[in-house]
């Protein structure tokens, strides 16, 4: 049946749009008619907020299991679940550096659980291909150099669910990040010893996104700009940035904003959501809930603990980021980065009936999938 939601203030693409009227039918946006249809059912939104649903493209765990300790559909279920109460309905649940064996068994649940649930758009891949000397909380023993051959395989078995790719380039020849490159899977330099020079070789060869803005990477500096430098300096470069004021410095990510503008995203890169889970030990990570940040027993930051919709809170709240903009920076720049927003990140006909509502100050946030 038709639903129409009305009475509400419609955040999309940077707009906003008050008393928009927002018909769905079989999950989804039919029309935005100026008049209510009469065969619809109402749905009165009481003067809230309304935006499409946000989209995590770095989610490691629901509120209870963590995805490279149990890559299987349950614990995606769990990471679903657990998005939905914080705002999410699109995500991309992430495996960190991992054996072989356990990335192909990933790849398999992602598809299996795809295939009956389109809101987990792919899977994003986040190592072993990575830099030792920036590893942060991924495991030495497995970080490793690429092979052609299992580059092959996992491509092979992957390409049509793993979205998102994040490698250190610089552990690449040309030869294997062409074999990347001209897949499907999109190609993020992360956790990477990067000079600038290098950076900039590897944008213009194609990259043209980065994981997790300042985090396991190298900083500007006026004799050596870095990795982040480089990324200020392309305007072609996505810079997805974790507003947790942990993994940088508000201030940091003031600058970030005022430099890349539409080419800034929200993420969570949570280990695990709502935090209710206070401690966790497992092979590929030991993790403690710290004063509301996961640490590992060094002390170091080991996955956040924030939701998107606590990342959009802090946009506005810490680093001045207008309502419309920080909503855009979780949802239609994030499928623009993802080569998606011809079908996801809008309010627009044809796009998924999946959004958010939420008050002023984010005191009542509630997913609506119809």
């Amino acid at each position: 049946m038709k639903k129409a939601l009305v009475n509400g203030t419609v955040y999309s693409d940077g707009e906003v749009k008050n008393n928009l009227i927002v018909v769905c039918e079989a999950g989804e946006i039919i029309s935005l008619p100026s008049e209510i249809p009469a065969d619809a059912e109402l749905v009165d939104l009481q003067g809230s907020n309304l935006a499409p649903g946000l989209i995590d493209i770095q989610l490691n765990g629901g509120e209870e299991l963590y995805f490279s300790q149990d890559p299987d559909t349950i614990a995606l279920q769990d990471m679903y679940d657990s998005s939905l109460k914080y705002g999410a309905t699109h995500m991309l649940p992430c495996l960190i550096s991992s054996p072989k064996e356990k990335i192909l068994q990933a790849i398999e649940a992602v598809r299996i659980f795809k295939s009956k649930n389109s809101a987990v758009i792919g899977m994003h891949l986040e190592g072993p291909f990575l830099n030792p000397s920036k590893r942060g909380a991924h495991s030495a023993a497995i970080i490793r150099k690429p092979t052609n051959a299992e580059l092959e395989e996992i491509i092979r078995y992957g390409k049509d669910t793993i979205k998102l790719i994040t490698i250190a380039p610089e552990m690449f020849t040309d030869v294997q990040l062409d074999m990347l490159l001209e897949s499907d899977i999109i190609v993020s330099a992360g956790h990477s010893d990067m000079n600038y020079e290098q950076a900039q070789y590897y944008f213009n060869k194609g990259i043209h996104l980065v994981t997790h803005l300042f985090n396991a990477m190298t900083q500007m500096g006026h004799r050596e700009p870095g990795i982040v430098g480089a990324v200020f300096n392309n305007d072609d470069v996505y810079a997805p940035i974790i507003l947790d004021g942990a993994h940088c410095h508000y201030g940091a990510a003031k600058i970030a904003y005022k430099i890349k503008k539409e080419k800034l995203l929200l993420l969570s890169d949570a280990a695990f959501l709502g935090r209710k889970k206070q401690q966790f030990d497992s092979p590929l990570l030991n993790a403690q809930l710290v004063d509301g940040f996961y640490r590992n027993k060094e002390g170091n930051l080991a996955g956040a603990a924030i939701s998107m919709i606590e990342a959009v809170k802090n946009a506005v709240e810490h680093v001045d980021i207008p309502l419309a903009e920080a909503i855009q920076m979780a949802t239609t720049n994030v499928s623009r980065a993802l080569r998606m927003e011809d079908r996801l990140g809008k309010i627009a006909v044809g796009y998924p009936a999946s959004f958010i509502t939420f008050n002023d100050d984010f005191s009542a946030c509630k997913t609506l999938v119809l």
